[in-house]
């Protein structure tokens, strides 16, 4: 069980899941209550048009542990989350999608592995065979290939099967005071690259398929995927070998 004494804050991106959110909230509050943590749940809105942030709006006024954070004018996964990250004073930071393609039922376990001594536990589809069974071939090749072409860049000692998840959580201790990429969508592959991870534990799942509304990839993410796969080169490039 978790260290009671840590305070988890869970981080949901969302644009326009107004036909998800409600069913999300409620399966995280009934996967971390039974846990008796101190925990909060941070809505990340970039300005949905279907409703998203009236939904939970007024989930929060009736639940001080559920908390909306409107962006205006931005877009981006990954700027989304450090955005949630930023207003929050949680030791423990995760992130999951709210389409229901990550199982709010793995939260326990993520936050066993971290209190097992783990500074990052990640969701994995590619811990057990049918993680992705759901995929057709084009996609699972494309993950695949994606996948195969970070392990350069992770470290020998720390490497893991799945680099892209977007199901994950980390102590803010392995990650306090380091800048990272706001565009995009691949902030784990940053973190363990960029952040003093010591050790990470992959708990296998899943990935679901998306229950209501319109995914969000596009070209645009494959675009700012290979920018930020030439700046993590770069900068192990030019970095000291003494680090």
């Amino acid at each position: 069980m978790p260290n009671l004494h840590e305070k988890f804050a869970l981080v949901v991106p969302t644009l326009n899941e107004g036909g998800n959110i409600e069913s999300l909230i409620r399966q995280v509050q009934d996967a971390l209550d039974p846990l008796n943590l101190s925990y909060e749940v941070i809505v990340v809105d970039d300005g949905s048009t279907d409703g998203t942030a009236d939904i939970v709006r007024a989930w929060a006024c009736a639940d001080p542990r559920i908390h909306l954070l409107s962006r205006r004018n931005e877009r981006g996964l990954a700027g989304a989350v450090i955005h949630g990250w930023h207003h929050t004073d949680a030791d423990l930071l995760g992130v999951i999608d709210a389409d229901f393609q990550h199982p709010p039922q793995l939260l326990p376990k993520l936050l066993a592995a971290i209190q097992e001594g783990c500074d990052i536990a990640i969701a994995s589809r590619y811990a057990a065979r049918d993680g992705v069974r759901d995929w057709n071939p084009i996609r699972s090749a494309i993950s695949r290939v994606s996948t195969w072409v970070t392990l350069p860049l992770q470290r020998r000692d720390l490497r893991v099967k799945d680099p892209m998840s977007g199901f994950f959580i980390v102590r803010r201790s392995s990650i306090e005071g380091i800048s990272f990429e706001t565009k995009g969508f691949k902030l784990l592959l940053e973190i363990l690259v960029r952040g003093r991870i010591r050790s990470a534990r992959e708990i296998p799942y899943h990935f679901g398929i998306r229950h209501a509304g319109k995914s969000k990839a596009g070209a645009a993410v494959g675009f700012y995927y290979l920018q930020l796969l030439g700046k993590l080169s770069r900068e192990l490039i030019l970095r000291p070998s003494s680090q």
